[in-house]
């Protein structure tokens, strides 16, 4: 019977290998199509790799937690000539003669080595400016990429060559300090994170804050059955003031701003080592009532890093609620590709002036923040969309 190639699968924009994490098969086992025969994780999600067809595991070339690139061989099926032939492998390999004790060989040479591939992240690098690493020598640099360290990396360490340039002899100084101290290699995810935040603080951004009475919110969220999360009225009411002017979430690309073609809004899910930030499509035309179980079901998925490709990517913002850390005042960052980020902080119970009482009464109080790029939002257009914001807030159901 011909042999077939488990291939890694392309499982996202962007990116260039996985991590296998776990193998739910072993050499020998009947398996059908599409069967999940080994889960793999990139700094994005967990994801499971599956059978192309019908067919018994002949032979495994991974091992657990050793990543391989897009279009790795992983492994290879036996399977029946009908399935080779549709799938496109129309020169099966030849069949073992066992008289003179041979072997079939594989149809595609698997490869030699295991050797892992280190962790990349997707995206258009950025050159990072330290300050203790201005010019690198050949050399440097050359170590430099053997160890696959940039300059950033380098931007703490004095150095003692002139006007203050790193040597040679100062890096390897660092490098033996580092070996001194506990080191713990960087997750993926975290990885991710790192390449995100140096991409984003490329461009001038600033924060504008504005309190927010929330009881209104507090009201109808306990009178709603399911409840949606205060991140979700965030999300909503953020979502209706872009669908009304969408200048706020534009892109500054060139000489020209690029105007968002859908209302789709991100909002930051904490995950094991980092970030994940689902999406809710098109949402200045659901709802509240009909997006919370959806959100919640993205919030679980977010938590065990298995969304699905359909929830990531193409946000045009993102909504953050650092209050569940008890934090009422935070300057998130957004994405590098995205202009803008609503933060939502913690409530809390303050003295407000009631012009009608003319008297002071306690309000539950929240600080809205919107951290954006500054090229394409200046702070009075911020000050309108928090004021759009706080508007809605006060009137929930309406959301």
């Amino acid at each position: 019977m011909p042999l077939i190639p488990i291939i890694m699968p392309q499982l996202g924009e962007s990116i260039a290998e996985a991590t296998v994490v776990s193998i739910s098969v072993k050499v020998g086992d009947q398996v059908q199509a599409d069967q999940d025969v080994m889960e793999v994780e990139t700094n994005k999600a967990v994801m499971g790799v599956t059978s192309p067809c019908p067919g018994h595991i002949k032979e495994l070339l991974v091992d657990v937690q050793q990543s391989y690139a897009v279009g790795a061989i992983l492994g290879y099926l036996d399977v029946s000539v009908e399935d080779a032939t549709r799938m496109g492998f129309d020169e099966p390999a030849p069949v073992a003669n066992t008289e003179n004790g041979g072997s079939a060989p594989h149809q595609q040479t698997a490869p030699t080595s295991k050797k892992a591939v280190q962790p990349t992240v997707g995206g258009l690098p950025v050159p990072a400016h330290a300050t203790g690493a201005g010019y690198m020598s050949p050399r440097m640099k050359a170590r430099m990429l053997d160890l696959g360290l940039s300059a950033a990396d380098l931007s703490g360490v004095a150095g003692s060559g002139a006007a203050g340039r790193v040597t040679i002899e100062d890096f390897e100084k660092f490098l033996a300090q580092l070996e001194r101290q506990k080191i713990t290699p960087a997750s993926s995810m975290r990885v991710a994170v790192a390449d995100s935040m140096r991409r984003s603080w490329s461009r001038p951004l600033a924060t504008v804050a504005l309190p927010v009475n929330i009881d209104p919110l507090l009201a109808h969220r306990k009178a709603s059955d399911p409840k949606p999360g205060p991140a979700l009225y965030a999300l909503r009411a953020l979502a209706i003031a872009l669908g009304e002017n969408s200048a706020p979430a534009g892109r500054l690309i060139g000489g020209r701003i690029v105007h968002p073609p859908a209302i789709d809004v991100g909002f930051a899910v904490e995950a094991e080592d980092g970030v994940l930030v689902p999406v809710l499509r098109n949402v200045d035309k659901v709802k509240l009532k009909d997006l919370t179980v959806r959100y919640n079901e993205l919030v679980e998925l977010a938590r065990q890093r298995r969304l699905p490709p359909s929830a990531t990517g193409g946000s045009i913002a993102t909504v953050t609620n650092f209050g569940t850390f008890g934090l009422t005042w935070a300057t998130p960052i957004p994405l590098p590709e995205q202009t803008l980020v609503l933060g939502m902080g913690a409530g809390r119970i303050v003295p407000s002036w009631d012009k009608n009482l003319k008297q002071f009464v306690p309000v539950t109080e929240a600080n809205l923040t919107v951290s954006f790029d500054h090229r394409v939002l200046d702070g009075g257009g911020a000050g309108r969309l928090l004021a759009r914001i706080a508007a809605l807030f006060a009137v929930p159901g309406d959301l």
